[in-house]
């Protein structure tokens, strides 16, 4: 049999096993013909054969998983009487084999397998709770079809205790079957084996405390301004005062005689203990002396803890020694993990906190493991595909270089010779352009945009707001023809866009710069080549594939400004070569940063009151919008905007921008903000990404220790983009706050990349994924992506095992390709 037709045949009999879900390729069963067709032909296969094929995959993902399975027997059939016998297993989804009737003797006899008693028929005023949907039911991460006990598969009424209605409000938890209970991991622990008593506190300790509330208080402060609730708790050895601002319904939560466990940081006020706005949780009577770690679950409405938990120990003591392990026994030696049923038993009830650690550590290695394996796979297939070879010879590049009105710096040049070589490679350029704010990416992009329009092929570049669209439009138009080059977004007139998609199909127009409005239907290139999304992680993955599936192959620059760490950069975007520019152009002088308390603020003032006279704007930035929106002492842009132009700045122009303002509001303020309509611009952070005013030269954060390092570094260089000197003001909200860690490191370091990797490790990974990912990076719920150790020895296990069997083919990794496949959820592009 030819190796592509035994290929098709493995794809064909992994998409069966899978319930015909197209899940058996990342990105879906058509992915395959990017590479396989050219190995076909290449093979000799028959061009009807091939046709037949490429035909019947670039409509699967239209067909139900009925239309499917005859899909692809079809197609085995018609290959059959030159390849032999068939391949693929009767249908999966066409008769379900009950639980009972599939498990042993033993099994069915097990009380957390079997209901008490015979399901009850819900009543009639109450609908029949939903089932889960069909790939929903091994949907969990370690899933197998072929060993995993298929009881683990069962709808959650066989448990005792659970009937219609807890299995329907178990649903609003993610919890539809049995397998989904055991990958219901604890949101925390309590450890009441390392309780603490009262009298033993002391100040500055972050601690757990378990007491009975001895009174309930709920007064006004600050003329009625605010609330604050008072509870003080007794645990036989003292007392201890806890306090909450602005949340009186906690009065009715609380009860005299009520036990609590409290965990926070050990203040002092009066001379006396006291704990500001404890996480907290009932604690049953029963559970106040017990020596253990005690998982604390996610709750719904009518699900209590205690009930919650009840259920889990019945479910996780008797199905998670009976799990099977996908991970191939040599890797889990050699990286000294727990097997997978022990994992997850000490990861809801730990013997220890050292084997919590062990359990959490294994199940995080999983994720990033299989993360690996999928982005390796991803970019092996991007490798396999054909891409238009584009040569820039040594002379035309010298040229356009020197025609540039500046010199590049040594990142920019590796960066365009990274692109150069990209294109040169007969493979999708694949690559992650990553620059600190003011680097100069944008101008590389236009070099890469030259290399490609200058054999008549086409670009897109996608920004995220129209402001920076065309600022894009801006830099590109003053290195190459106008004429080449045009702007679409949501305000380009209806004439207008006629115009541009005329150009488009025609080839006229070689390179399109705009926002969304690129990957609406309508557009459609003569032969798109190169795509550039700019601020890679403000879109979501089914927006960038959109622009990319405008095109044949083409090749991919993504860049992002957030300074990403390598560790991380290597972990989420594995699949993606990565370019790091992170040397300033020359003349750009850094920011000089300021870190001042609030009785200092009138400094800030009268700093930004002098960069005006002098002819400069400034930024004066909050965390909150208006004051319904109560972050205790933060300031407010809206209100704060109307105290400074009445009191402060009465006789300067001064804007307001905020995301609740409607796009095309937004677009005007920014762009009267550049045009100089105001001297200053008080905003909440949406003008972190997008604005370009060259002639600001003061950044003031009002609350600066609410925000993380990234996005006061991403704040900071909305200013001195012009030369000159330059301020960034940083005013914490209270005096003590001005010692903070992250803002006396960003008066030490204008460099991004050094702030990432303190922020990362301080605030963890959030600051850098953006609110729009989707994917696989949403399986990462054990994995601390500040544990590098963890992360490198996962990636290294899984290049080993990639280099071994790139494709899981050998049957000893059934179970592991089938673990991967689940993982990734049959989503493509991570990047």
């Amino acid at each position: 049999m030819q190796p592509a037709i035994e290929k098709l045949r493995k794809f064909f009999r992994l998409e069966a096993e899978n319930k015909y879900a197209n899940i058996a390729v990342i990105g879906g069963l058509a992915k395959i013909l990017d590479f396989w067709e050219a190995e076909a032909r290449n093979e000799g296969v028959s061009e009807e054969i091939i046709q037949l094929v490429a035909s019947r995959l670039r409509d699967y993902a239209r067909l139900t998983p009925a239309s499917r399975a005859d899909t692809l027997k079809g197609v085995w059939k018609r290959i059959q009487g030159q390849h032999g016998e068939s391949i693929l297993p009767e249908p999966v989804y066409a008769a379900e084999t009950s639980s009972a009737e599939s498990e042993p003797a033993e099994t069915r006899a097990s009380p957390a397998a079997r209901p008490a008693r015979a399901p009850e028929p819900a009543p009639r005023a109450e609908p029949a709770p939903r089932r889960a949907p069909a790939p929903r039911a091994s949907s969990y991460p370690g899933a197998q079809t072929s060993q995993t006990p298929i009881a683990l598969n069962a709808a959650l009424t066989v448990l005792q205790g659970v009937g219609p209605k807890n299995a329907s409000s178990l649903e609003k938890l993610g919890l539809f079957t049995l397998g989904d209970m055991l990958y219901n991991f604890p949101r925390r622990y309590d450890d009441y084996s390392l309780l603490k008593p009262i009298r033993d506190l002391f100040y500055g300790e972050v601690v757990t405390v378990i007491g009975q509330i001895q009174s309930v208080i709920n007064r006004p402060i600050r003329g009625g301004k605010m609330q604050i609730v008072e509870v003080v708790i007794r645990d036989g050895t003292g007392a201890l005062r806890l306090t909450w601002f602005n949340q009186p319904w906690l009065t009715n939560r609380f009860k005299e005689g009520m036990p609590i466990a409290v965990a926070g940081k050990i203040e002092q006020y009066l001379g006396c203990l006291v704990m500001s706005s404890p996480d907290w949780e009932p604690v049953e009577s029963e559970h106040l002396h017990t020596n253990r770690i005690v998982p604390i679950y996610a709750l719904t409405a009518n699900i209590t803890q205690k009930w919650l938990r009840n259920l889990m120990d019945q479910v996780v003591n008797y199905w998670s020694p009976r799990v099977s392990d996908p991970l191939p026994e040599s890797v889990r030696q050699a990286a000294e993990l727990y097997g997978l049923g022990e994992a997850i038993h000490q990861a809801h009830f730990p013997d220890d906190q050292e084997a919590l650690k062990k359990a959490r550590a294994r199940l995080a290695f999983d994720e990033v493991f299989y993360l690996q394996m999928g982005v390796l796979r991803q970019k092996k297939t991007i490798q396999a595909a054909s891409g238009r070879v584009f040569s820039a010879p040594d002379a035309w590049l010298e040229a356009r270089v020197a025609a540039l009105p500046f010199t590049l710096t040594g990142a920019q040049t590796r960066a365009v010779a990274d692109i150069r070589d990209d294109l040169l490679a007969g493979h999708p350029m694949n690559r992650l352009l990553q620059g600190d704010v003011g680097s100069g990416k944008t101008v590389v992009a236009a070099l890469a945009a030259m290399m490609v329009t200058e054999s008549s092929a086409q670009a897109a570049v996608m920004a995220p707001t129209s402001i920076l669209a065309e600022q894009h439009f801006k830099s590109f138009s003053a290195l190459m023809p106008e004429s080449q080059i045009r702007l679409l977004t949501g305000d380009t007139s209806a004439s207008e866009r006629a115009e541009i998609l005329a150009g488009l199909a025609s080839g006229a127009v070689k390179i399109l710069i705009g926002t969304h409005a690129l990957i609406e239907p309508p557009v459609l290139f003569n032969d798109l080549q190169l795509v550039v999304i700019d601020e890679q992680h403000r879109f979501g993955v089914e927006q960038r594939a959109a622009l990319r599936n405008k095109g044949q192959n083409p090749h991919l620059l993504v860049m992002t400004a957030t300074p990403i760490p390598r560790s991380l950069a290597l972990t989420l975007y594995g699949d993606l070569d990565l370019s790091i520019m992170n040397e300033m152009p020359a003349g750009r002088q850094p920011v000089a940063t300021y870190v001042l308390t609030p009785p200092e603020r009138e400094r800030s003032y009268s700093l930004i009151r002098s960069q005006i006279k002098a002819g400069r704007q400034a930024f004066i930035v909050y965390p909150l919008i208006d004051e319904s929106e109560k972050l205790e002492d933060a300031k407010a842009a809206v209100d704060d905007h109307e105290r400074l132009s009445k009191e402060i700045f009465t006789d300067l122009r001064l804007g307001l921008l905020h995301g609740k303002m409607k796009p095309d509001e937004k677009e005007r303020v920014m762009k009267a903000m550049r045009d100089k309509e105001y001297d200053i611009l008080v905003s909440t952070t949406v003008i972190e990404v997008g604005v370009d005013v060259p002639n600001a030269t003061v950044m003031m954060i009002e609350g600066a220790n609410r925000f993380g390092l990234a996005q006061l570094h991403q704040l900071r260089g909305r200013v001195g983009r012009g030369g000159g000197e330059s301020f960034c003001l940083l005013v914490p909200e209270r005096s003590d706050a001005a010692e903070n860690e992250r803002l006396q490191a960003m008066t030490r370091t204008n460099d991004g990349f050094e702030l990432a990797e303190l922020d990362l490790h301080q605030r963890g990974p959030g600051e850098f994924l953006g609110t729009q990912q989707s994917g696989p990076t949403n399986g990462l719920k054990m994995t601390s992506l500040t544990d590098v150790a963890l992360i490198e020895n996962a990636r290294t296990h899984a290049q080993a095992m990639f280099d071994l069997d790139p494709d899981l083919s050998a049957p000893e990794h059934a179970l592991l390709a089938e673990a991967v496949t689940r993982f990734w959820g049959g989503k493509g592009d991570v990047s």
